[in-house]
């Protein structure tokens, strides 16, 4: 006996990634459907060996459905998420609406797994942004061991993390720059992205940082230790996918480089790939299409007391959004729900 499934965005970047990795992973699915929004409607999109045609998001009955993945902006969730969860249906939502309500649990399943009990007050669990997924991966086990007191962390995250017109942008820029027939100035993002470097990712709070730098705070805190203060910036880069981040950790107590990637090489979702010379690390082409968070350049910071740096490389349409959600309803299905 397997579940009721319902990707929601079904026609997105995200949304065609989740039904691709229910069926990698062979979720126990016992019927599944796609929505999107009527702009969409009737666009056919694959399960597996299976070609599904979406239906229309706003007509459509929870009832009886078992889990729904959400891969919609913040409005459309907010419109549709509570009448699915008001009809027995779980939500397990990708967009930042209700990742920092207090009733809702916010999972990265090797993380905090315990916490999706939490499920029912709402019945919506929240998936974490892009960026912090594949941070909070690495730093929960090294917490473990160390307590983690400080993380100042830059990235460099790939305009698939903007969708498929930022994907778009970034095609027709580096086409047009190649063959100047046509201009192409930026839409999707405030400056050229081509052959560029933009340190601004969503809007700009009155504190001078980014809301995508705040997030990363905000959600660090919430899935590990709310102690851990976190200091951001946040940097798009000329990559279609995969998330990079450099990070600098700064521990209560003192944490070895060798222990430390030992540890990290037994972690749940991690791989370390760090050898010392010409190409002994791991890049974002490398990363798309898998499911691990790569841990390279693993070393240790001699300016502070108990200090290590490393390079952390995740897929971030996978790891950073639909993998980790479909890693939710597997550890829904595995501690509460138990159909499958």
């Amino acid at each position: 006996m397997g579940y009721k499934v319902v990707v929601v965005g079904a026609t997105g970047n995200v949304g065609r990634e989740m039904l691709t990795i229910l069926s990698e992973r062979q979720f126990p699915v016992d019927e599944i459907t796609a929505l999107a929004s009527r702009r969409s409607l009737g666009t056919e999109v694959s399960f597996g060996d299976q070609t599904i045609i979406t239906k229309d998001l706003e007509t459509f009955d929870f009832e009886g459905w078992d889990i729904a993945l959400f891969a919609i902006g913040s409005d459309a969730t907010k419109a549709f998420a509570p009448k699915a969860a008001a009809k027995g249906c779980i939500v397990i939502d990708n967009s930042s609406l209700y990742r920092y309500d207090p009733n809702v649990p916010l999972i990265v399943p090797e993380v905090n797994a315990e916490a999706i009990t939490e499920y029912s007050k709402k019945n919506i669990i929240a998936n974490p942004n892009c960026s912090t997924a594949q941070m909070v991966v690495a730093l929960k086990p090294l917490h473990d061991r160390a307590r983690i007191k400080r993380v100042v962390v830059s990235t460099y995250q790939s305009v698939s993390g903007a969708g498929k017109e930022g994907m778009d942008e970034l095609w027709d820029q580096t086409k047009s720059i190649y063959n100047p027939v046509t201009d192409v100035p930026p839409t999707k993002f405030t400056k050229q992205i081509a052959f560029n470097v933009i340190p601004h990712i969503d809007k700009f709070l009155d504190d001078g940082s980014t809301k995508e730098e705040w997030k990363m705070v905000a959600e660090t805190k919430k899935i590990i230790d709310t102690s851990i203060k976190v200091t951001a910036t946040c940097v798009r880069v000329p990559v279609f996918v995969g998330h990079s981040e450099a990070i600098n950790i700064e521990f209560e107590d003192f944490l070895d480089e060798d222990e430390a990637r030992d540890i990290l090489r037994e972690a749940p979702g991690v791989m370390v790939i760090d050898k010392r010379d010409d190409g002994g690390y791991v890049t974002p082409i490398e990363c798309a299409g898998d499911y691990a968070t790569f841990i390279s350049r693993l070393r240790q910071d001699s300016t502070i007391e108990n200090g290590l740096n490393l390079w952390c490389v995740s897929d971030n349409l996978r790891k950073g959004a639909a993998l980790n959600a479909v890693q939710i309803a597997e550890t829904l299905g595995q501690r509460v729900l138990k159909k499958g």
